[in-house]
């Protein structure tokens, strides 16, 4: 279609230099501009507007939220029966003492008073006390109480360390010990982290930290900012397979690049976005041999968002709890974006620590200033507990911490994960996810390679690998040379209504395109993938006149 007479000047033809000037922005500011095409072209012709771009989750998982709701009403009928106040919308808070007996009576026989019944002799049976366990649920719930504890709520902690050694560790029998610190999603894990580490000098302006590519764009761009100014080096997911296809694996010679002393942080998003590929063995073993042998005091961030999406998934943190910083967010896998929930968990003996205590002297009398009006003994302070403290500039230290309601939203996910024995929720989320991503890729003409380490929450497509392959090096050229990488999404956004975002936003290949497979349907993806193969159809057909 042609709707040049709707597009500013620069636009017409999807001028090349609009397109350089678009591709200096972030892939999600890009989402912005490529939904303004795509509704254009949707209101002048009969495509259906299909937004594949960003990951939001059209699925929730319903029995953990009407749990919490259900502990809401119990917790409100509670405080109305023991109140003596005249007034009838005033009630006292909930009395500790006997809410385990009142609320197992107050529980019917629905699927969520079930669940919620399994959860508490679960926690009992484990060592929790019963009226400790409801009474910071209810507590919780209602919300009458700052976070006691600032950093996570006690019984809260507990609980997701189990689903952490479940869900990110394969269920391994390592005695590790975790602390923990609920955070508003992953988004603010990350920046607490990169404060903290800057605030307690492990990392200063110009230090040298590594990135393993494609990855997430927001640790491209922080390290950019001008506070933290970064020198970066990329570990790129270049390994091909025997037959020449992506495996988004990463070979021994971008590997050996840890080997450098000077590399002073790790980050990486395992399962990996947007590939969506978890770490092989070979690759989790030779990272633990070269922070061995190599780099000891290498500190890491594991963002392991995707993990559940991949049986048996295993984080890097189970190799080496000592150096890492695992981010795990419940976002995604229970479909709950808008709650913000995430944890991030530090073995309690760990790198952080045992390198602010190797500091020079004048650091540590700097850092023992910071922290003085919040601690007795301020050079003791763990790293955690300087992330919870910096999250709130130190001075509001006492007014830190998630909000109580989010944190026990956060164990009821947990629990229904622990106490689903056969997987069931599991599956069935990987097996919606497999479907799609099979929907998708039979329609584009191109082959998807099976294989077991493939989350396919999201999908990267290098379109000039499939340039190569269906048209040969001739094409590939001749687009390379005529167009920009961005046009292939631009072009789809405007022609057919379809948003992708563009894979050199996340340091992937240039050619290469994201699309989500969670947030539409099955039948979308078809359509998508359709519209995928047409679209470099269509260059190969205005190519071969000038060929």
């Amino acid at each position: 279609m042609n709707n040049n007479e709707k597009l500013p000047n620069e636009m017409i033809n999807y001028g090349q230099n609009f397109e350089k000037d678009l591709e200096k922005l972030s892939p999600f500011e890009i989402k912005n501009n490529l939904i303004n095409y795509a509704k254009e072209s949707c209101k002048n012709s009969s495509s259906m507007f299909l937004n594949a771009g960003r990951g939001n989750p059209n699925w929730i998982a319903t029995i953990p939220r009407q749990a919490l709701f259900l502990i809401g009403q119990f917790g409100i009928h509670d405080c109305i029966k023991n109140s003596n106040y005249k007034q009838k919308d005033i009630a006292p808070i909930p009395e500790k003492k006997g809410i385990a007996d009142r609320f197992m009576h107050y529980l019917g026989d629905c699927m969520v008073s079930k669940f919620l019944r399994k959860a508490y002799a679960y926690c009992v049976t484990k060592g929790i006390a019963g009226d400790d366990l409801v009474y910071e649920w209810v507590s919780g719930v209602i919300g009458d109480q700052y976070p006691n504890p600032d950093r996570i709520l006690i019984n809260t902690e507990i609980i997701l360390n189990w689903y952490l050694k479940q869900e990110m560790c394969a269920n391994s029998k390592e005695s590790t010990k975790y602390d923990l610190f609920a955070t508003e999603g992953g988004t603010a894990a990350m920046c607490y982290l990169f404060n903290t580490l800057k605030a307690n000098k492990l990392l200063g302006h110009g230090d040298h930290i590594a990135l393993m590519t494609p990855i997430f764009t927001p640790y491209i761009e922080i390290p950019n900012l001008k506070e933290f100014g970064f020198k970066v080096t990329n570990i790129q997911a270049s390994k091909l397979t025997k037959d020449g296809y992506h495996s988004w694996q990463y070979p021994d010679e971008e590997l050996n690049k840890l080997k450098d002393p000077s590399i002073r942080v790790l980050c990486l998003v395992n399962p990996s976005n947007p590939p969506s590929y978890t770490l092989d063995e070979r690759t989790h073993q030779r990272i633990a041999e070269i922070v061995k042998h190599h780099n000891p005091h290498l500190m890491i961030i594991t963002d392991d968002v995707y993990g559940t999406f991949v049986p048996n998934f295993k984080s890097i943190i189970t190799e080496l709890p000592f150096n890492t910083a695992c981010v795990y967010s419940f976002s995604k896998y229970f479909g709950c974006t808008g709650w913000r929930l995430a944890v991030i968990a530090v073995a309690q003996k760990n790198v952080f620590d045992a390198s602010i205590s190797q500091l020079q002297t004048g650091q540590r009398q700097e850092l023992h200033r910071r922290y003085q009006s919040i601690s007795t003994e301020p050079d003791k302070l763990k790293f955690i507990d300087r992330l919870v403290a910096d999250s709130r500039l130190v001075a509001l230290n006492h007014t830190a911490g998630l909000s109580t309601p989010q944190q026990i939203q956060m164990s009821l996910f947990a629990l229904y994960a622990l106490l689903d024995s056969e997987n069931t929720y599991k599956n069935n989320m990987q097996s919606l996810i497999k479907k799609r991503l099979n929907a998708m890729w039979e329609n584009t003409g191109f082959k998807l390679i099976d294989d077991s380490l493939r989350a396919g929450y999201y999908s990267e497509i290098d379109i000039m690998l499939w340039a190569e392959r269906l048209y040969g090096d001739d094409f590939a050229k001749w687009l390379q040379k005529n167009y920009e990488p961005i046009d292939f999404v631009i072009r789809l956004a405007k022609e057919t209504g379809i948003v992708l975002l563009n894979g050199s936003g996340f340091d992937g290949p240039l050619w290469s395109v994201r699309a989500s497979l969670a947030n539409l349907n099955e039948e979308d993806y078809r359509k998508i993938g359709q519209c995928i193969g047409k679209m470099l159809e269509e260059y190969a057909t205005h190519w071969y006149p000038q060929s």
